[in-house]
């Protein structure tokens, strides 16, 4: 296991267009970190510069402490599992994951040991002579993670391991993985642009776009407290819903989100900067849209239906609130028809303001 750390981080590949904005972070000892976002948002550059695979522009790249921008992939003690598993076809299963081993001069009996450790927590050691060609795209994941784990390398780095699977077989290799790094205690950076893979997966979550940092941590602030725009549109699924709206002072409540003749008062904490800020967003997740009170905070605002999809477990349902059409979660019972008149309620901890010209939420 190592720490690794990103210091002002930037990249340029013609020394004037930068692709890679000064990125900082710190992923610790053992540390499940995914970088997430929407393709070209440079997620897979910066993983190939903790790699060694692209030179660093700017900025710093330390692995256990040690600034390794100059090292050679080789020497940085790191072991890669890309998307599209790099298998030799004409080696055995077994020879895949040795290869690696054997151009480091390991002795056959320590091969022997490690391979069939890795095949065994993997649960592919009954097919260790096979190659390639008899595999599902699931099994040769696994052997190219084998691959990786053979290495016993300070950091794992997984560049989208899971974009050639089928549905099913993501999920499946989802568990398989987070489970891999329970069961190893290693440090892993995981690229991915599916926000549920990054939820499930992360200790802690980069949010990219354009190249810029738009929020570390947590899955759980990621989703409930995002720090922008971007994050609080790209993080859910449904995701956040996301309007104009205007603030309006009143004597008693101090001022409201108007969304278009429905009035929602916020947190006084938001309200106060809302107040100064010139032109707003505001957000509410779907889960937090009951067409029942739930809390004493909950607001009650008219709505009218507009759309139903029922999912089985349950049913999302598009209502008009003021101007706006916001997504509510509702009980898979619910079949109110399109243009019914409902109350609908809003949690007030939940409810988002962000700054529309800066992105940033308030």
């Amino acid at each position: 296991m190592a720490a690794v750390d990103l210091q002002g981080v930037t990249k340029s590949y013609d020394g004037k267009t930068t692709v890679i904005h000064g990125i900082d972070l710190d992923i610790r000892h053992g540390e499940f970190v995914v970088f997430v976002g929407p393709s070209g948002c440079g997620k897979s550059t910066l993983l190939r510069m903790i790699a060694g695979l692209e030179p660093i522009s700017g900025g710093e790249v330390r692995i256990e402490g040690r600034r390794v921008n100059e090292l050679p992939p080789r020497h940085r003690d790191i072991a890669m599992v890309f998307q599209d598993y790099a298998l030799y076809p004409h080696k055995t299963l077994f020879d895949n994951m040795a290869f690696g081993l054997r151009l480091r001069k390991t002795s056959e009996t320590e091969i022997q040991r490690r391979v069939m450790d890795a095949a065994r927590l993997l649960r592919i050691d009954h097919m260790l002579d096979r190659r390639p060609a008899a595999l599902s795209g699931g099994q040769r994941q696994r052997v190219a993670i084998g691959r990786a784990i053979v290495r016993e390398p300070k950091v794992f780095l997984f560049d989208e391991p899971l974009s050639n699977l089928d549905a099913q077989l993501r999920n499946e290799m989802r568990s398989e993985i987070k489970r891999l790094h329970q069961r190893l205690g290693a440090t892993i950076i995981y690229v991915t642009h599916d926000q549920v893979e990054a939820m499930t997966l992360a200790d802690r979550i980069a949010v990219l776009q354009g190249g810029h940092k738009m929020q570390y941590d947590t899955p759980d602030a990621i989703y409930n407290r995002p720090a922008a725009l971007f994050v609080a549109g790209f993080t859910g699924a449904p995701a956040m819903n996301l309007c104009d709206c205007t603030w309006v002072h009143d004597h008693d409540h101090g001022g409201q989100a108007d969304l278009g003749g429905v009035r929602v008062a916020v947190l006084p904490e938001l309200a106060a900067r809302a107040a100064t800020t010139a032109t707003l967003k505001f957000g509410v997740r779907p889960e937090n849209i009951a067409l029942v009170p739930v809390t004493p905070q909950d607001q009650a605002v008219p709505a009218e239906v507009q759309l139903l999809e029922p999912l089985g477990a349950e049913t999302l349902v598009t209502l008009r609130i003021g101007r706006a059409d916001m997504v509510a979660r509702c009980p898979a019972s619910f079949r109110e028809r399109p243009g019914t008149a409902v109350t609908a309620y809003l949690r007030a901890p939940q409810l988002h303001l962000f700054d529309a010209a800066s992105g940033m939420a308030l």
